[in-house]
């Protein structure tokens, strides 16, 4: 994914806006109002998401407008979002809670002449401005590569387990944008360079950190020579380590999480979890509002932006380089 050019515009505007502060600009006259849709509210990873946007909209002058649901779920999204577009911002951020679901209803937004741009998630394919399909109206999307993700945290876990062993991917539901690719990553990278290791059939939790302990502790009950989990997100990975620990296996059974709020950082500290693939929500919100600027100003944005990943585990945890990247609460 390109981001060049955006960290041009992220350096030019901020510039504009700093010279227009306290003066009667255009920007002044014409607020931007930018509205920002998490998957749910009271994820660390959208909370920190949603830091880097206001520290763009404050930098640009423009109104952060943030609303969102309790859950990652469609049928509470939806609503969120068409109360959204009755308020008509100048623009919508969104991290949609299903690719196809959120199609039709996103429509809505592009259709009311309102810019969509999605953030962490995808509609569709995720590949936009296309010309071709129905999912192909946003301007852009800004996310991690969880392609490439997956695949870091599969080597994380084959170097973990010392590169054989039985492992398995402890996932939310598939029609989830990034995880399903964090899966597919996983387990390309498993199949193509660790011929010793076998990957066993993918649970799925619907998001119940619980559920996922309770599934561990079942797949280890039929596989006990399980060497390792990979928690696809926070609540598969919190899940999977307290299953891990219920079932005596700590220090035994290797866990690697996605995303790194206190609660996985703490796990690191403790032994729970081995390894975390951090992203980096803070950079993906300040990008998708300075995108968004951008456009409502006139100027091109790329339609695919890419941010990077910061691996943690128990030898740099501490480090104060690694600490910021380490998500919000």
């Amino acid at each position: 994914m390109e981001r060049r050019s955006v960290l041009k515009s992220a350096v030019a505007l901020a510039a504009v806006a700093a010279v227009g502060a306290g003066t009667t600009s255009a920007f002044a006259q014409d607020k931007k109002s930018i509205a920002l849709i998490p998957g749910l509210t009271t994820d660390a990873f959208y909370i920190t998401m949603r830091k880097g946007a206001q520290a763009a909209a404050d930098a640009l002058g423009a109104e952060l407008i943030f609303q969102g649901g309790p859950e990652f779920n469609p049928v509470v999204q939806v609503p969120v979002l068409d109360a959204i577009i009755a308020r008509k911002p100048s623009a919508i951020l969104i991290a949609p809670t299903d690719t196809t679901q959120l199609v039709e209803p996103l429509r809505k937004a592009h259709d009311a002449g309102i810019p969509v741009i999605t953030v962490d998630t995808f509609i569709g394919t995720g590949n936009y401005q296309t010309g071709a399909g129905d999912a192909d109206f946003p301007l852009s999307y800004i996310a991690s590569d969880n392609i490439l993700g997956g695949k870091m945290a599969a080597r994380a876990l084959a170097a973990a387990i010392g590169g054989e062993g039985k492992v398995y991917v402890s996932n939310v539901k598939p029609g989830i944008s990034t995880t399903d690719q964090r899966e597919a990553g996983f387990k390309t990278a498993m199949a193509e360079e660790f011929p010793k290791i076998t990957v066993l059939e993918t649970q799925f939790n619907e998001n119940d950190a619980n559920k996922a302990a309770s599934q561990m502790q079942a797949v280890f009950a039929r596989n006990s020579d399980l060497k390792g989990v990979f928690g696809a997100n926070l609540f598969s990975a919190l899940g999977a380590g307290n299953g891990v620990q219920q079932a005596g296996q700590t220090g035994n059974i290797k866990v690697v999480a996605f995303d790194a709020p206190t609660s996985i950082v703490e796990n690191i500290k403790s032994g729970l979890v081995d390894v975390a693939i951090a992203q980096h929500p803070a950079t993906i919100g300040y990008y998708g509002v300075v995108s968004a600027f951008a456009h409502l100003t006139g100027q091109a944005i790329p339609v695919a932006i890419g941010t990077g990943f910061t691996v943690i585990d128990k030898n740099n945890v501490d480090n104060p380089d690694v600490a910021k990247f380490i998500y919000s609460d």
